[in-house]
């Protein structure tokens, strides 16, 4: 099974991760939730999330690495991971969760296709009358 890391500014990803979970119950993959602060020691964080890699991978499957924003603080920590058997997104968003965590048997590519798919397609702008 392939496990996840999400890293984002603050609580972002914590509060997205646990509006997924509650949507659907639970989620069905290992994970970890690396949050990153203002005044954050990026390599202390780097560390921590080199740390998660390892503890994510140890089913074999890979690790999908979601982030906030590209070129930020947390998409630069995610891209020092980027390795075989690791994916990185940047753009996070509740769709992109939701989608992740039902398809818990996919390989990481196909995981990572699927999250961006749902990610892109999520975003839709409303017509009002």
């Amino acid at each position: 099974m392939v496990g996840l890391l999400i890293i984002t500014h603050n609580n972002v990803g914590g509060a997205l991760f646990d509006a997924a979970t509650s949507v659907l119950g639970s989620c069905p993959l290992p994970f970890e939730i690396l949050p990153i602060s203002q005044n954050c020691d990026p390599e202390e964080r780097l560390r921590k999330a080199q740390s998660y890699i390892t503890k994510l991978h140890q089913p074999g499957d890979g690790v999908l690495v979601i982030t906030d924003m590209y070129g930020s603080t947390p998409s630069n920590i995610a891209t020092k991971l980027a390795a075989d058997n690791v994916a990185i997104i940047t753009g996070i968003n509740l769709p992109m969760l939701v989608r992740i965590m039902n398809y818990p048997q996919l390989s990481l590519e196909m995981l990572a296709n699927k999250a961006v798919s749902a990610g892109q397609t999520g975003v839709i702008e409303v017509e009002t009358s």
